[in-house]
């Protein structure tokens, strides 16, 4: 029989919890991986801020200036390559499990694979085709697959037939009526709607799980303020301070991330709060106690792991809501006007809807499908990772 110093055959009670919890980088080889990324990543970051010169593209390969959301971004794909993919990979049985039950859902299989390629071609697409440009000689160019005849563009790019503008593969989406093209308009909007998604979500995510697995284990007092504060930034009204924001600084997209980032895990932390009161209760915490592990890593190993079912769900949901709101406010001219959105190309085409249908209905159908998407997924994952639900 192997003995107790086997690492592989420890048992529970024979743990040295003190020397765990005296460690002083208590934290798991993957966590070490991603701090060691991180400082490479801070490094180049420091290396673009104070020796590239401003205006210079930080890869010239490329002609790609990183900016300060881009590097927040590539954050975000690194927590979710460490902490979501790597996990996935590493535990092939469970996931198996996972996506026989999610595969169940075939909305939820076509939406996973339609965010794929939002996610792929927003991601690296505008790595590689430049930015919309105005072009008036090609303004209210038509889809390729129809045509105008009520609008008569300054020069019809493709052919006319019987006094009708057709559409041309050259710009097969159409164009706007400043003659941008409405195909690289759509994928430099999937990008922000990724980068508002995923970074304000990540945000959210882990503000909230903090606090409400810390309000959960912790009690008393702790719970109290808290959830005290939980209650007040509920009420507080993020959009005038964004109004205020915008107004103080003009409008910026990294000024929205950060804002509903900061100020919208109030949902997140009671939902992770009312799971943790409820983990706190089972034999493997009490025993984790008993042992005399610290409250620290309770939260850390115990809890957390175990609640991240619901955070994934209730994240998965989130990301519809921060979308939506970029194109409402990008709509309203709130948003950074300097970068290409959903919403911007919506507003623009509002007042040309009669002859000019597709520069606002193009759109429109991207955010819907996307939206939709991100909602079905969600419904999916709730009912996959849940055990407590019926398959």
């Amino acid at each position: 029989m192997t003995g107790a110093t086997d690492p592989d055959q420890v048992r529970f009670e024979d743990v040295d919890w003190d020397a765990l919890d005296g460690r002083r980088v208590p934290v798991s080889r993957r966590t070490l991986a991603m701090g060691a990324v991180v400082l490479v990543l801070a490094a180049v970051f420091l290396y673009d801020f104070f020796l590239v010169p401003t205006g210079t593209p930080t890869i010239p390969g490329l002609g790609w200036n990183v900016t300060q959301l881009d590097w927040l971004f590539v954050l975000t794909l690194l927590a979710l390559l460490f902490y979501v993919v790597v996990p996935l990979v590493r535990n092939r049985r469970l996931t198996m499990h996972y996506w026989r039950q999610f595969r169940k859902n075939k909305a939820a299989v076509a939406s996973l694979a339609f965010l794929a390629v939002i996610f792929t071609v927003g991601t690296f697409g505008p790595l590689v085709i430049a930015r919309p440009e105005l072009n008036v000689l090609n303004a209210y160019q038509p889809p390729v697959w129809t045509s105008v005849s009520e609008t008569v563009p300054v020069e019809c790019a493709g052919p006319v037939v019987d006094g009708a503008c057709h559409g041309t593969w050259a710009h097969p989406l159409g164009t706007t009526g400043q003659g941008k093209d409405i195909l690289t308009l759509m994928v430099f909007g999937m990008r922000v709607s990724m980068q508002v998604g995923l970074i304000a979500t990540l945000l959210i995510v882990v503000i909230g799980t903090a606090v409400g697995t810390t309000a959960a284990y912790v009690g008393g007092l702790v719970d109290e303020a808290l959830m005290r504060y939980v209650d007040i930034q509920l009420t507080f009204p993020t959009f005038f301070l964004y109004l205020l924001l915008v107004y103080l600084f003009g409008g910026s997209l990294f000024l929205l991330i950060v804002i509903f980032g900061l100020t919208s895990w109030g949902g997140i932390a009671r939902l992770v709060r009312s799971e943790a009161l409820q983990r706190r209760e089972e034999e493997y915490v009490d025993a984790a106690v008993a042992a005399g592990a610290s409250k620290t890593r309770i939260i850390t190993r115990h809890i957390v792991p175990n609640v991240s079912n619901t955070v994934i769900t209730a994240a998965t949901l989130t990301i519809p809501g921060l979308i939506l709101a970029e194109a409402a406010l990008s709509f309203i001219q709130l948003g950074d006007p300097a970068i290409p959105s959903w919403g911007q190309v919506i507003a623009t085409g509002r007042g040309d809807l009669y002859t000019a249908w597709w520069i606002s209905t193009i759109p429109g159908v991207f955010l819907f499908l996307t939206i939709l998407a991100f909602n079905f997924l969600g419904e999916a994952l709730r009912d996959s990772l849940d055990p407590r639900v019926e398959q």
